[in-house]
């Protein structure tokens, strides 16, 4: 009789372990889906943030000016063909990345 109440509780016990180590790593999947969805977050407000001040009165002449220049959409060419989407965790593109989460987070935060 002790024996089975030994492997009972200790059956339970195993049970408990296992329980616990799921809910952890569900947890860690749930912090990791967050930070990506955080960052998919800062990077549209980033995108709609810069889309809606490129029309500010006070920018708007001089935007429409580097939209015809064409020595400026090569210089932006060289430096987008720089950055690699298929190679993301390249030292540049995730200097690049953080610099755009922060900004994102930071705008995000001072208009919510």
């Amino acid at each position: 009789m002790c024996k089975h109440i030994f492997f009972m509780v200790f059956g339970m016990n195993k049970f408990f372990v296992l329980c616990v180590i799921f809910l952890c790593g569900v947890s860690v999947q749930a912090k990791a889906q967050s930070a990506t969805l955080n960052k998919a977050k800062y990077l549209a407000t980033i995108k709609v943030i810069s889309e809606h001040k490129m029309d500010d009165a006070d920018i708007e002449k001089d935007m429409d000016k580097l939209r015809s220049n064409k020595k400026f959409k090569q210089i932006l060419n060289k430096m987008v063909e720089k950055l690699d989407n298929t190679r993301p965790n390249e030292a540049k593109n995730r200097r690049i990345m953080q610099i755009l989460e922060r900004a994102g987070k930071e705008i995000y935060d001072e208009l919510k």
